[in-house]
């Protein structure tokens, strides 16, 4: 009797790999200026929440690597520290204000329209888009 992880891996072989050949996982590039600071900004943020993300599993399996009761480590009795807590406030505050700033120009320059060639209005219904030309 085959186990299921036999059967996924069989399955998993079994695929071809050009199946998964348009499939992906980030955003795509635009074409105008405007959607390519987009793309910029979007990858910004993922690669800062990704180095955030690492270093903060990697104190998290440090810490509970090297603090396991089979090594002999006593847990130390504190309540708190104002110092930490100020840190762990003070920092991601600066972070999102730091990635808040260039994306809130890019609001602002998403805006703004007055150069536009052509007035497009999309309303959004359940299933489809609705376009009507203005101007």
């Amino acid at each position: 009797m085959k186990s299921i992880y036999q059967k996924f891996l069989g399955l998993i072989l079994l695929t071809p790999l050009t199946a998964l050949a348009d499939w992906g996982l980030n955003m795509t590039q635009g074409v105008t200026p405007i959607s390519k600071e987009i793309y910029d900004m979007h990858m910004l943020t993922l690669w800062v929440v990704t180095v955030i993300g690492i270093l903060v599993f990697g104190v998290m399996f440090w810490s509970i690597f090297h603090h396991r009761k089979s090594k002999g480590v006593k847990a130390s009795k504190f309540s708190h520290s104002t110092t930490v807590e100020i840190i762990w406030t003070i920092v991601p505050t600066a972070i999102i204000i730091a990635l808040a700033i260039p994306a809130t120009k890019l609001l602002i320059k998403m805006d703004d329209t007055s150069e536009a060639k052509i007035t497009i209005k999309a309303t959004g219904i359940q299933w489809k888009w609705k376009y009507d030309y203005l101007g």
